[in-house]
């Protein structure tokens, strides 16, 4: 985070130079110890389809030999629709981890460097006609999801959207769960919903109403009793992922057991993962 230089009337003083594609921090909320989301401005020039993500980062620290500074970008998926004004992004925090280590200490008018390049597979294009689209999220796999379940383009297409997150912890839940409650509670957003939007959160260590990993009850069938649905089938069925590497292959090989096959923007099919970065 770069901050400018007092203004004296020394003629050797000068501002520090502007982050690259620099983005202002406008508010940081932490959901748990392990957990924050911030929005920052969005450039006006910036454009992307809901579900996909860019490189977001910092400067590191000047080389001690040469002074100069490089950029620590990752990637990370957009949590605001394409219509929203502002860019929404959801973290993890590991404490030794080279950007999250500092990116988690921000305060809203910091800057963060945000190159305008997004890109992505979760995206409706990638998928075939249906008319049921399945999200499934682990952590803070989510993301990509906060902007899909917000993009009324979504709810034209597809009769019914089913959103999977599993945390280890209810209070890991508490993002997602929001999220769900304020696009039911939106007066634009809940008209075009209409009800096609069911929200399943499961716990795998901490008590909660229900329980277990997302591929354990999706492939034990007990997601459809719950949700009182049809299992799924290639015919009505899509499907996008979003989680650790684990995860996407476990649900991969249960997603071709229905009989879905991966797609991609030049080839869709039943179902896309996204292979970018894991949580």
């Amino acid at each position: 985070m770069t901050e400018t230089a007092a203004v004296t009337d020394t003629p050797a003083a000068r501002p520090t130079p502007k982050l690259p594609d620099s983005a202002k921090v406008l508010s940081v909320k932490h959901w748990t110890d392990k957990l924050f989301s911030f929005r920052v401005e969005r450039p006006q020039s910036l454009r992307f389809r809901s579900g996909e993500f860019v490189m977001i980062g910092l400067m590191q620290d000047p080389d001690p030999k040469t002074g100069k500074q490089k950029p620590l970008l990752r990637a990370y998926s957009i949590a605001s629709p394409n219509w929203d004004e502002e860019m929404e992004f959801y973290s993890i925090k590991v404490q030794d981890g080279p950007l999250t280590s500092r990116l988690q200490h921000i305060q809203p008018g910091d800057e963060i460097i945000l190159r305008p390049k997004p890109v992505g597979t979760l995206v409706t294009d990638a998928l075939l006609p249906g008319k049921r689209l399945w999200m499934f999220a682990t952590g803070t796999g989510i993301a990509p999801f906060a902007s899909l379940i917000r993009d009324p383009e979504v709810y034209e297409k597809f009769e019914e959207v089913i959103l999977m997150h599993t945390c280890r912890e209810v209070g890991e839940l508490e993002y997602g769960r929001q999220l769900v409650e304020d696009v039911n509670a939106d007066e634009m957003l809940s008209e075009i919903v209409n009800g096609k939007l069911r929200y399943y959160p499961t716990t795998t260590r901490e008590d909660f109403h229900k329980m277990g990993r997302v591929t354990d009850n999706l492939s034990s069938g007990k997601v459809f009793k719950d949700l009182g649905i049809e299992p799924m089938n290639p015919e009505m069925d899509r499907g996008m992922v979003c989680g650790n590497l684990a995860f996407n292959k476990d649900i991969m090989v249960i997603l071709d057991g229905f009989g879905l096959r991966e797609g991609a923007n030049s080839d869709p099919k039943e179902y896309v993962v996204e292979k970018a970065f894991v949580d």
